[in-house]
């Protein structure tokens, strides 16, 4: 008899997963027993993370979308419901812009209302706490994901509905290089997943509004 995991029943809808923070996420949600549809630009990339996840004995699906797009976010969200049923969300957008967070959420939303459980996780940033030369846009786009994310949380609480964000430092990926910096004291994807596991397997009766995740020591 095979023990039953933690996240067995459940659906990640995971953006950017096919690569970095989000394919780190799938891999740790995979492992909790979560059926997994991951979504990025690039096909390929998407074909070779959806591999290397159902190598490791987790159930994979996968859509090329742009997460800006409106049209394609509808696609993505029908497309897992008829493949893996009602899904829970984990949205782990990286470095993406505030509309496509609203987007995403306000279309999965409505199946959570309606089964009235359900998990919505943004990956924001220490630079949405904090300003920094330059970083006017970056900065702006980081604290409005903040908002958003408290502003749902208080919207969709009362459907038994949690919403998180998880705001990391410097995290060694592809995607974001941070000159100058050794990557061996930075973040690693697997250091956001893992955070991302202390919030869905929170008792059912609290969550975790905000994680802050820095490293022990400065890159």
């Amino acid at each position: 008899m095979v023990a039953e995991k933690p996240l067995d029943g459940k659906v990640a809808l995971i953006t950017g997963g096919s690569k970095g923070i989000g394919l780190a996420i799938a891999r740790s949600l995979g492992r909790l027993g979560a059926k997994l549809s991951l979504c990025a630009r690039h096909a390929d990339k998407l074909e070779t993370a959806a591999a290397e996840l159902q190598n490791e004995g987790a159930k994979v699906m996968v859509t090329a979308a742009d997460v800006t797009r409106a049209s394609d976010i509808g696609k993505l969200v029908q497309k897992t419901e008829q493949s893996f049923g009602a899904e829970a969300d984990w949205d782990a957008v990286l470095d993406t812009n505030l509309k496509s967070v609203f987007l995403l959420s306000k279309a999965v939303a409505p199946g959570m209302i309606e089964r009235r459980a359900g998990h919505i996780i943004n990956i924001a940033s220490l630079a949405g706490k904090n300003a920094f030369a330059g970083g006017g846009i970056y900065c702006a786009s980081k604290w409005g994901l903040l908002g958003l994310t408290e502003c749902m949380a208080e919207d969709l609480r009362q459907y038994g509905i949690r919403v998180s964000a998880i705001c990391p430092g410097s995290v060694a990926t592809d995607f974001s290089p941070h000159a100058g910096k050794d990557a061996r004291k930075m973040l690693q994807p697997e250091d956001i997943a893992h955070a991302v596991e202390a919030i869905v397997l929170q008792a059912p009766q609290s969550f975790i509004s905000e994680i802050l995740l820095r490293p022990t020591q400065k890159p």
